[in-house]
């Protein structure tokens, strides 16, 4: 739910509806008010918008998050801009005043943060650019947990590319090994963060597809050979992958212990059949709210290793992955 308002924007044009506050502020609040949801989902990452905003019927979202067991966090990164110097890479804003902002949203009731920025293949990635991604999200850490708010670290790999697991598998070590060079640098404690990583995949355009299963071996390796086992708990991203498919690759994950707690935040995995059911109908709501708590469940199934794939929509084995999709 930490999509930004042009994004969420992007998700009600999808199914015809404009981006005005009024629906946002629907989709947020079916989405908050599934029944059960806090059975399968114990964190909700939040825009700042919705962190402020209230249900249609004028209780405010944070509060129905907490009464459903789920801790409300926000997104404090400030989105993406070109890094100069670079190979048209990019790098993310938002230092400036993080401090301020962070108190204040400890005291509005989040109790997690979120800083998201990315590495792109086919564009080297640059020295340049893996630095100052590191960097990024070692500050935002450190500042993090001075104001009470645990860190996640989200250095996403993005899709883009025809290249194969092998070289996804190179970068992210690299990546990795970068961000907790900085992390260490800037006394940031491991046991009290979270990572989001990239599940190490073939580019979105490359002719060879991976197996669930050589995707969590790949992983897996990854985490072992650059993952602290400090480190409390590993969060993936979906990353466009469809609703099945990061299913199935994090139920793999989980066929035997680990010395971390591999888990999920998805958002498009999560919530696109949800939303295409919905339409923007007040009359489908109980639909779509199903259909979110089908995928709440399969996943929650999937941290624990015992998800089968049995019975998923077609809806759900649609890719979502968007060439030159800008978040």
């Amino acid at each position: 739910m930490d999509e930004s308002n042009a994004t969420c924007g992007k998700r009600l044009a999808s199914i015809g509806l404009e981006n005005t506050e009024a629906n946002r502020q629907a989709y947020r609040t079916l989405l908050v008010t599934v029944p059960g949801l806090g059975q399968y989902i114990s964190g909700a990452i939040l825009f700042e918008e919705t962190l402020y905003q209230s249900t249609t019927d004028g209780r405010k979202i944070v509060d129905v998050l907490v009464e459903q067991n789920i801790v409300p966090g926000i997104k404090v990164d400030k989105g993406l801009v070109p890094l100069a110097g670079s190979n048209n890479e990019s790098w993310c804003q938002g230092l400036d005043g993080l401090a301020s902002c962070s108190a204040s949203y400890y005291q509005q009731g989040a109790r997690f943060a979120k800083w998201r920025t990315v590495i792109s293949i086919p564009n080297a990635p640059s020295e340049l650019a893996v630095k100052e991604a590191a960097w990024g999200l070692a500050r935002y850490a450190a500042i993090s947990q001075d104001n009470g708010l645990v860190p996640i670290v989200e250095p996403e790999i993005l899709l883009v590319g025809d290249h194969g697991i092998d070289r996804t598998f190179e970068v992210a070590k690299k990546v990795w090994a970068e961000v907790f060079f900085y992390l260490s640098q800037n006394n940031v404690l491991f046991e009290g963060i979270l990572l989001k990583p990239s599940m190490v995949t073939p580019g979105a355009e490359a002719k060879d597809r991976a197996t669930p299963e050589q995707v969590a071996d790949y992983t897996l390796r990854l985490l072992h050979q650059r993952i602290p086992p400090a480190v409390p708990g590993i969060m993936f991203l979906s990353g466009g992958q469809s609703e099945v498919e990061a299913t199935l690759n994090l139920n793999a994950m989980n066929q035997a212990p680990n010395p971390w707690h591999v888990s999920f935040s998805y958002a498009r995995a999560l919530q696109n059949t949800c939303l295409k059911k919905w339409g923007g109908r007040p009359e489908n709501v109980k639909e779509a709210q199903e259909a979110l708590l089908v995928r709440a469940k399969a996943n929650s199934l999937a941290q624990l290793g015992k998800y089968t794939g049995e019975g998923e929509s077609e809806e759900s084995k649609k890719g979502m992955f968007v060439k030159g999709y800008v978040y």
